[in-house]
C-alpha cells in the first residue's frame, strides 16, 4: 500500500480564564496557541514503520512483519471510534517493553502512534512510511503538546489511509477539514490522550482540532465559532509544579473556607463569561482600547483570585511585575505553582517595548515567546507553506539525519 505524502500541524492550547474553578463546574476558555506542533509523513518501499521524534531523541523502526502481529488485536474502526482498545494496548505495552505502567515521554508517544497506525490501517494492508514529528511547543509545560501530536497524527495517518480526503487543494498553502472530519480526527486524537494521560478532559486535543477558542463546562467542549487573534507573550517560569498536588490544595481550602473560597469561585467564572462576551464583541464591531482595557483588567483580577486559591508562586509574581512595569498584564495559564503564564499585547504595544520586557525575563531566567491566541486548529500544508526552519528540520531528520537536530526551537531572545 503505497500513501501520499503528507504536511499537517497542529496548535498548542493554553488557558485564557477559569483554572481550577473548572474543576468545581465553572466556566473555563481554552485557546488555541500558534507555537504549533508539525508532521511530515512521507510513503516508503523500505517495509518498515520509522517514527522520528527529535524534541524529545527519539529514533524508532519497526519491520512490518513485526506489526502485522499485533492486527488481530487491532480492530481497523477507523469511521467509528468508541472506547480505548485495551487488549490492543495490553499488547503494544508487551511490544514495547513497558508492561510496569512507569512511562516516559518517548514510551507514551510512541504507544500512541502505534496505536492510531494499528487502528487505523489494521484492517487492510500496513503501509510503510515515515512519520517525523517535531514541536515549537515545550513538553511538560501544560500546554497541550501531547495532545497536539495526537491530533497530528490522527488526521495524518486517516488522511493517508483515505478514511477522510485530503484538505489541501493543489494551489492552496494550507487548509482545513470538513466539521464531520474534524470530529474523526477529534475522536482518535482523544484516543491517543487516553494512552498518554489516562483520563483526559478532551479540551486539549478539542483545541487542537478546531482552534480558536473553546468554552469548557461541566464536561461539555462548546468550540466558539469567531474569535479575535491576539498578539501575546508566553512565558514559561520553568518552575516544576504537580497539577494533583495543586488541585487538591484549591479543594481543601473550599472545603476549609467554603463561605469564602464559594464567591471566589463565582467571580471567576463570572470574568470567563465577561471575556467571552467582550472576545464576540471583538469580532462584529471595531475593535477599540476599550476592549483592551477590559480585557487587561479582567486578567488582573483573575490573577488575584488564582494567587486567592493558593496556587500562585514567586515566580509567576516576578512575571507580572516585572511586565507590569511595560504597563503590560499577566496571569498563569494552567495550573499554576510556576509553569506558565500569558502576557497580553495591544496592537499598539511597540516591537521595542516587547524585546526589552522579553529580555528582562530572560534575565529572570524564564524563557519566552511572542505569539498570538484564536489561530486555526489543525491544517495540512504545502511544502512551501511550512516555516523554513521547521522544514528543514522536518525533512532533514526524515532521511535519518537526527544527529544534525537541535534539542528545540530557542525562544524568542
Amino acid at each position: 500500500m503505497q500513501v501520499p505524502d503528507l504536511f499537517v500541524s497542529a496548535p498548542g492550547k493554553a488557558i485564557l480564564h477559569g483554572e481550577h474553578a473548572v474543576v468545581h463546574g465553572k466556566v473555563a476558555l481554552a485557546v488555541s496557541l500558534n507555537l504549533r506542533t508539525y508532521l511530515s509523513l512521507k510513503g516508503t518501499t523500505a517495509g518498515s514503520v520509522c517514527i522520528n521524534l527529535p524534541n524529545i531523541d527519539t529514533f524508532l523502526s519497526w519491520d512490518l512483519c513485526e506489526l502485522k502481529r499485533l492486527i488481530p488485536y487491532s480492530c481497523g474502526k477507523t469511521e467509528e471510534v468508541k472506547r480505548l482498545d485495551a487488549e490492543l494496548v495490553r499488547k503494544l505495552r508487551e511490544f514495547v517493553g513497558v508492561t510496569n505502567g512507569n512511562l516516559d515521554t518517548c514510551n507514551m508517544a510512541t504507544l500512541a502512534f502505534l496505536y492510531i497506525y494499528l487502528s487505523v490501517f489494521g484492517s487492510g494492508e500496513l503501509p510503510s512510511l515515515t512519520v517525523t514529528v517535531w514541536s515549537e511547543l515545550p513538553t511538560g509545560a501544560g500546554l497541550g503538546s501531547s495532545a497536539a501530536y495526537s491530533v497530528c497524527l490522527s488526521a495524518a495517518l486517516l488522511c493517508a489511509n483515505g478514511t477522510i480526503p485530503a484538505a489541501l487543494k493543489e494551489w492552496e498553502p494550507a487548509a482545513r477539514w470538513c466539521q464531520e472530519d474534524l470530529e474523526l480526527i477529534n475522536s482518535w486524537a482523544f484516543q491517543g490522550e487516553m494512552i498518554i494521560h489516562g483520563n483526559p478532559s478532551g479540551v486539549d486535543n478539542a483545541v487542537g482540532t478546531w482552534g480558536g477558542m473553546l468554552r469548557f463546562l461541566a464536561g461539555k467542549i462548546i468550540p466558539l465559532s469567531r474569535v479575535p487573534l491576539l498578539r501575546i507573550l508566553l512565558t514559561n517560569t520553568k518552575v516544576p509544579r504537580s497539577t494533583k498536588v495543586l488541585v487538591a490544595r484549591v479543594k481543601d481550602k473550599i472545603n476549609k473556607f467554603p463561605s469564602i473560597m464559594n464567591p471566589v469561585l463565582d467571580s471567576v467564572d463570572a470574568i470567563s463569561c465577561n471575556c467571552e462576551k467582550v472576545l464576540s464583541e471583538m469580532t462584529c464591531e471595531p475593535i477599540t482600547g476599550e476592549h483592551y482595557n477590559i480585557l487587561e483588567e479582567l486578567i488582573d483580577i483573575n490573577q488575584h483570585h488564582l494567587n486567592v486559591m493558593g496556587v500562585g508562586h514567586t515566580s509567576l509574581d516576578t512575571l507580572c511585575r516585572v511586565t507590569l512595569t511595560k504597563g503590560l498584564h499577566s496571569k498563569l495559564t494552567g495550573a499554576g505553582g510556576g509553569g506558565c503564564g500569558i502576557t497580553l499585547l495591544r496592537p499598539e504595544t511597540e516591537s521595542s517595548v516587547v524585546q526589552t520586557t522579553v529580555k528582562d525575563l530572560k534575565d529572570c531566567g524564564f524563557d519566552c515567546w511572542e505569539t498570538s491566541i484564536g489561530g486555526p486548529g489543525v491544517q495540512q500544508h504545502s511544502a512551501a507553506s511550512v516555516k523554513e526552519e521547521v522544514l528543514e528540520i522536518l525533512k532533514r531528520t526524515g532521511r535519518g539525519g537526527q544527529q544534525e537536530c537541535v534539542a528545540s526551537l530557542e525562544p524568542l531572545d
